[in-house]
């Protein structure tokens, strides 16, 4: 603890005026010590006195292991920079984590190369070491001036420290200001002290007594705030502080603390402010260093002596200023020309083969004029760091690169591989902007100015998800199409996939004006990948309708499915192929694409593609009868959202809404999504809410209400999921007696169904024609209809089919047949937990004559979503250390939600639990 920190305590060690704030802490220690960890983010303004605080917190927590990091102003840039000194002492517990994680982090921290990291799955692993580091004793993470810290870092962090429950770990952090990384987390603002403490804290460092009206002059002007009450008197005589005569005019806190520490500078000798700016230009800490760059600048060894004395700098075992106000004072007091000495010092000083990144930034910030060899070593510092998964220090390293870059043309590519780089980070403003600069450059670069405008249509989808995106997208792919073949194809596929977004809200870049500038575009190549395959199949679809494109579309599944592994170009579409298998009728190819687009998610860590891919899958599964599932499933999207931040649409939970008949639920999430989707003009968010209304509204047995949802099919069955909700068209349709408007959405179904010929596409189509019949000939469509769909997945509509032919059974007064469909319908929809078509066969298996037992409320059900879904996968054979990766929760987690687990379901071992949850 330095000196000045300590003078903020009293003589007898405790903190003047903080008894609530060291209570908050105490408890906060205890709680962890119990194993119920938890974080306190410590906010407030320069000086207040959070570093005393976390001073006092690590006192108090003597049964602790510490581990700190400070952010620094100028190591803001350097990617995970503060995360590895928090962790550099639990390194030798890498091994315990699990591959993916262990891969990640030790890539951050670049001990291994690899692929850039997920920076969700860094903040998993960080989590992960923290945990295995406080299984043998309480861990205390400290982390302080957070406003400093590098983004990568600030995100892992609070990743972590958003995910702790169970774990014997308290983290504390200091900060000015929340930021985004922070906001959300447990709170304590800082408040200056009040005048009698103020007073008490200044009386115990002053030399001597001092008038009270000087003291009060002091305390306001200071208004609370510790440090100013401890460092603005000093440099005054006792003189100056009796007459109050050298006390400075009122200014904004932090420039008058400054201002105090400028005075004191402006007392010492030269060399010891040259040596206070060589520490100041750089945040390592490393005294050889320091060292090394004052000989280079021919400061004597004297001058430590000196700073050292005045209490503003120590230099051993670290260097390290009193406070960060200090270093700003010192930084801010230098003149431009010193600045770039000490920075082309300290670049000298440092050795380029271990830390070559900082020694490229001082260089950047030593020159004064465009210089083309800095500007080429922050380039190749910027793919270092990008390597690292540190996506905001490289655009940090392009950017600076860009305004040292003399050459005009070579000036926009590195502005467009900065945008690019700030896409991947996240920060589509600043990715804008850069684009800007890039666009200048496509004068002199032909080459350039397609580039340009494919990432401002990436920028733009990504943004919104719209119907802006695919205009600009086919622009794009115009433009690259004389040049890059290849990335044509990949451009067009893209602008495919966005119109398919876009639907019918699509303004004039809808998927048949796509298709055909794709067909007029480069042609297939020799050996067409499955991507190339998708896009041809898509386009003849979408152009010369469905019968033309299934043959296509069928070999680009089959490509797909073919390869095990895919190359990462084709495997970035696995999640379109597994959309195109669902409205090609082909469950089982979409079952392998979907599951291996999980697996591969999961396996890669690319976590920001986690919330889409669960989305997809969770809605999937209701429909397969397989609820439980897509709750588990729908728990780890939310999991996957909170990690993430990125939400997708709900519609697992409004596949989940439907088929169990909850119509409150169902429409609260309607009427969000919708208005979101239409905002957005994502129009596929319209078809598919339009599908599961009409699933909602036929299980509840509310024909009229199903058929006024659906109606918008009938003028947009070309929109994916619009085939499957004419299907519940002709339902509804045939039950309102409105028959002719039921053939016209068969004709349309049919033309899909015949020319997919999957079980599951000619089990609908038999059934749909079974509604629309009489007779013996109903009865052996029906009939086909439970042949086929018996042999798919799509265990939904097979119970369906089951319902449909037993209440045809009964009005044919079939009493007996019709009991044996409506009972196996009854039954299946009550173990998949579809209660809404469960009661409507419930009720007309009464209307047989035979009563059926309505769904009791299972001890299942008293479990919460995250705790059925830890016992599930447990059940499965999964470890606590599996799970939580899944969770994006530690195993300390998951051990503590299946204890309430296995209390609930009065179970002992996992074995028991199996059989239980069977």
């Amino acid at each position: 603890m330095n000196r000045a920190t300590s003078r903020v305590r009293s003589r007898g060690g405790q903190l003047f005026g903080r008894d609530r704030e060291r209570e908050v802490c105490d408890r906060l220690l205890d709680g962890a010590v119990r194993g119920s960890g938890g974080v306190l983010v410590v906010q407030g303004e320069p000086g207040v006195g959070k570093t005393a605080l976390l001073e006092y917190a690590i006192k108090a927590g003597r049964r602790f292991r510490v581990a700190r990091t400070v952010g620094v102003e100028s190591d803001m840039e350097l990617a995970f920079a503060a995360l590895q000194q928090l962790c550099s002492r639990f390194l030798e517990l890498l091994d315990r984590l699990p591959p993916p994680q262990r891969d990640a982090l030790e890539v951050a921290f670049g001990l291994t190369a690899g692929r850039a990291p997920d920076p969700f799955l860094v903040g998993l692993a960080v989590l992960g070491l923290l945990a295995e580091a406080a299984e043998e004793q309480p861990l205390f993470c400290v982390v302080d001036d957070a406003q400093w810290l590098d983004s990568a870092s600030a995100r892992a962090l609070a990743f972590a420290a958003r995910r702790l429950l169970a774990e014997r770990i308290a983290v504390m952090v200091a900060t000015r200001e929340l930021g985004d990384a922070l906001a959300g987390l447990p709170e304590l603002h800082l408040e200056p002290l009040g005048r009698r403490d103020s007073r008490a804290l200044l009386e115990s460092v002053l030399p001597a007594p001092v008038d009270d009206p000087v003291l009060e002059r002091i305390v306001a002007e200071t208004r609370g705030n510790p440090l100013a009450l401890l460092e603005l008197p000093r440099g005054l005589t006792a003189a100056q502080l009796a007459g109050g005569f050298g006390f400075p005019a009122t200014t904004p806190l932090a420039a008058s603390i400054v201002e105090g520490y400028t005075r004191q500078l402006a007392r010492l000798p030269y060399d010891a402010r040259r040596l206070l700016l060589v520490a100041a230009a750089d945040p390592v800490g490393d005294p050889a260093l320091v060292s090394r760059a004052a000989e280079r600048l021919g400061i004597p060894q004297g001058a430590a002596q000196t700073v050292e004395s005045e209490d503003l700098l120590t230099l051993s075992p670290r260097v390290a200023f009193r406070h960060p106000l200090v270093r700003s004072a010192v930084y801010g007091a230098a003149g431009l020309k010193e600045r770039r000495e000490v920075h082309q010092a300290l670049a000298a000083a440092t050795d380029p083969e271990v830390d070559p990144d900082r020694r490229a930034w001082h260089r950047a910030q030593a020159v004064s004029a465009p210089d083309e060899e800095v500007a080429a070593e922050l380039e190749r510092s910027a793919a270092r760091a990008q390597a690292r998964g540190g996506f905001a220090a490289a655009a940090a390293f392009l950017d600076r690169s860009v305004a040292l870059t003399p050459e005009p043309s070579r000036r926009a590519q590195r502005a467009l591989a900065a945008a690019q780089t700030k896409f991947q980070a996240g920060a589509l403003d600043d990715a804008l902007a850069l684009l800007n600069t890039a666009e200048l450059g496509a004068a002199v670069d032909e080459h350039l100015g397609p580039q340009v405008h494919l990432l401002r249509a990436q920028i733009t989808f990504a943004a919104k998800r719209g119907s802006d995106a695919t205009p600009l997208l086919l622009a794009a792919a115009r433009e690259l199409a004389a040049a890059q073949p290849s990335l044509t194809r990949a451009t067009y596929l893209e602008a495919l996939s966005a119109a398919t977004f876009a639907g019918r809200l699509a303004r004039d870049g809808g998927v048949v004006r796509v298709s055909e500038a794709a067909l007029a575009g480069p042609p297939l190549p020799e050996a067409p990948g499955p991507s190339d395959l998708l896009l041809q199949g898509l386009a003849v679809q979408f152009t010369e309708g469905y019968p033309t494109g299934a043959p296509l579309l069928k070999q680009a599944l089959s490509a797909f499915r073919r390869e095990a592994v895919l190359p990462p170009d084709e495997a970035r579409w696995l999640w379109f192929a597994s959309w195109v298998a669902l409205f090609m009728w082909d469950d089982a190819t979409w079952a392998v694409l979907s599951t291996r687009q999980l697996e591969l998610v999961r396996q890669t860590g690319a976590l920001s593609a986690l919330p889409f891919v669960l989305t997809n899958a969770s809605s999937v599964y209701a429909f397969l009868g397989e609820l439980g599932t897509a709750a588990s499933l729908e728990e780890e999207l939310r999991a996957a959202i909170e990690a993430t931040g990125i939400a997708g649409m709900p519609y697992g939970r409004l596949s989940l809404a439907a088929l169990r008949g909850r119509e409150s639920e169902f429409s609260e999430l309607i009427r969000t999504a919708v208005s979101e989707a239409e905002t957005r003009g994502e129009g596929l968010a319209l078809t598919v809410t339009e599908f599961l209304s009409g699933v909602l509204y036929n299980g509840l047995g509310r024909y009229d209400d199903a058929l006024a949802a659906v109606l918008p099919a009938e003028r947009f069955y070309r929109e994916g999921p619009a085939i499957w909700t004419l299907t519940e068209l002709i339902e509804a349709a045939v039950r309102s007696g409105q028959v002719g408007r039921a053939r016209d959405a068969f004709e349309r179904v049919r033309e899909t169904t015949s020319a997919a010929g999957t079980d599951w596409a000619l089990g609908i189509e038999a059934r749909s024609r079974a509604l629309l019949t009489d007779g013996a000939a109903a009865e052996d469509l029906y009939r086909e209809a439970i042949d086929r769909l018996r042999r798919t997945s799509i265990r939904v509509q097979l119970a369906r089919t089951h319902l449909l032919y037993g209440e045809w059974l009964r009005r044919e007064r079939r009493r007996l047949d019709a009991r044996e469909q409506l009972r196996t319908a009854h039954e299946l929809f009550r173990e998949f937990g579809v209660e809404a078509f469960a009661e409507r066969a419930r009720i007309e298996l009464q209307a047989t004559g035979e009563r059926a037992r309505k769904r009791t409320v299972d001890t299942l059900d008293r479990l919460t979503p995250q705790e059925a879904q830890i016992a599930r996968l447990a059940a499965q054979g999964e470890t606590n250390r599996e799970i939580a990766a899944r969770l994006f929760i530690s195993a300390s987690t998951v051990e503590y939600h299946l204890r309430k687990a296995f209390r609930k379901l009065d179970v002992k071992s996992r074995t028991q639990l199996a059989y239980r949850l069977r």
